[in-house]
């Protein structure tokens, strides 16, 4: 449970750090497209650009995979 533990606060915090640099850059994030869906529906994805789909699709899960390998590699370099 411990291990569980560890690897999603790295998850989260990569999550995190990955939301603050696509903000400052102006990618859209999850949060942005489900206001988009909110607000304009089907609409909001031709309101997408190619890099937000890069991002969104391909970008995103593989930072949060390495969230995950970081944070696999501490609890094994800490607790083995």
């Amino acid at each position: 449970m411990v291990k569980l533990y560890i690897i999603g606060i790295f998850i989260l915090l990569i999550a995190i750090i990955a939301n603050g640099i696509i903000a400052s850059i102006g990618l859209k994030s999850w949060y942005d497209l489900i206001n988009l869906l909110n607000n304009d529906g089907s609409k909001a994805f031709s309101k997408l650009q190619v890099l937000d789909y890069l991002w969104l699709f391909l970008g995103y899960p593989l930072v949060l995979g390495c969230g995950y390998l970081i944070g696999l590699k501490c609890y094994n370099w800490f607790f083995s």
